[in-house]
């Protein structure tokens, strides 16, 4: 006989819908090239749906991978849930590698949708060339701050916001499904990756939330 309480998956959109309910008002606060960005945990749920109904409509599959060449900010944020809410698994390229290990950890992977910031774009223009797989690149600005772009296929992030379905139905993943791929720095030959489930990602945060790791969204 199996017991009943506390019966659901750990998958990552277990946190953030719990957040959207239970701190839906809390601010979040992000710094930048921007001025400081502020926003909530309810808007950022909403914003993760509607890319990942984007992400979707261009064609990313669960089990998919998305690439990112981009630092921690709120984009990024909403870029990790979106992704993972399809059932895809974000690749975070680190933008501190040299350029030779980065353009191997993206063509060991081997998708097309690759993500970039403002402070990434210069170092994206310069791997382009020799990407194997990727051929869309997805900006991480606002319309009003998109540069000129030597890049083929530019998308606007807050386009692909704006055209999302706010009542996407995120995808509820087995949590032994993969979610995230980096790759180690520092170690001898080639970066090696490293795969992470849902399950694992989220008992992370609970170690690392300890006494309010709360999940439950009652």
């Amino acid at each position: 006989m199996l017991g009943l309480n506390l019966e659901y998956p750990l998958v990552l959109s277990t946190i953030m819908e719990h957040a959207a309910v239970t701190f839906g008002d809390t601010e979040l606060v992000s710094y930048g090239r921007e001025e400081a960005t502020r926003s909530t945990y309810r808007e950022a749920a909403q914003r993760s749906h509607r890319l990942a109904s984007s992400l979707r409509r261009l064609g990313v599959e669960p089990g998919g991978f998305v690439g990112s060449l981009a630092w921690n900010t709120h984009r990024h944020f909403e870029l990790f849930y979106g992704v993972s809410g399809i059932g895809g698994i974000l690749h975070t390229a680190n933008p501190r590698l040299p350029p030779e290990q980065i353009l191997y950890t993206i063509n060991f992977t081997g998708y097309r949708i690759l993500f970039i910031d403002l402070d990434t774009l210069a170092l994206a223009e310069q791997l382009a060339p020799r990407l194997e797989s990727v051929d869309r690149f997805v900006l991480m600005a606002s319309r009003n701050d998109m540069p000129a772009a030597s890049l083929a296929n530019v998308l606007c992030y807050e386009d692909l916001i704006v055209a999302g379905d706010l009542s996407f139905a995120c995808r509820e993943p087995d949590e032994r499904s993969a979610c995230m791929l980096c790759f180690t720095s520092g170690t001898t030959g080639q970066p090696k990756g490293v795969l992470y489930s849902h399950r694992g990602t989220v008992l992370s945060a609970l170690s690392t939330g300890g006494g309010n790791g709360c999940l439950v969204g009652q």
